[in-house]
């Protein structure tokens, strides 16, 4: 398992591209690192077999966080240029992450392209920041900003609206902010 665990290593970090790996890859090398760390704790720490165990483990340990970084630096790339996942180069487990991965890259890059348009919006929905205000006389109903309905209201009515509409009726005296934090 070390001398596979060694020729994963370094051509990840050799080359470019993402390298394929066996879809049981981690569960077999935590599986290693696991009789490793059994066997060496049977051993009197004394001896050169418990020093070696422990040096091997050191270095595989070494190896596979580096591995898991650059592979998860190169899936992380893939994702956000709009690549398609390559799946048959994944193991399992990083199959069962970059599912999850892949739906918020792709919200994200949506959001982007509508703030780009001049929209904020997050699933769709316009994002607005809203103040709650007291009415202090009665206003019928109005279209806020974000295309919604809002009121009719009564005089002491207190109410949430989208900032935008929220300045017009305080700066006409219609209302007044309301602090409720």
């Amino acid at each position: 398992m070390y001398d596979e665990l060694y020729e994963a290593w370094q051509k990840e970090v050799t080359e470019d591209s993402l390298c394929a790996l066996p879809s049981d890859f981690y569960s077999r090398i935590a599986s290693y690192l696991r009789k490793i760390k059994e066997e060496n704790r049977m051993l009197d720490k004394k001896t050169l077999k418990a020093a070696l165990l422990e040096h091997e483990a050191l270095h595989v340990k070494r190896m596979l966080q580096e591995l898991v970084w650059v592979r998860y630096k190169k899936l992380v790339k893939l994702t956000t240029q709009t690549q398609k996942l390559p799946t048959e180069l994944l193991a399992f487990e990083e199959t069962q992450i970059f599912e999850a991965f892949v739906p918020f890259t792709d919200a994200y890059q949506q959001f982007a392209k509508n703030l780009l348009h001049g929209q904020s919006t997050v699933n769709g929905q316009e994002t607005h920041k809203r103040y709650t205000l007291r009415f202090s006389r009665t206003i019928p109903q109005i279209m806020g900003v974000d295309m919604k309905p809002y009121g009719p209201f009564n005089a002491e009515d207190v109410a949430s609206l989208p900032i935008e509409n929220a300045k017009i009726f305080v700066k006409q005296g219609f209302a007044i902010i309301i602090d409720v934090s």
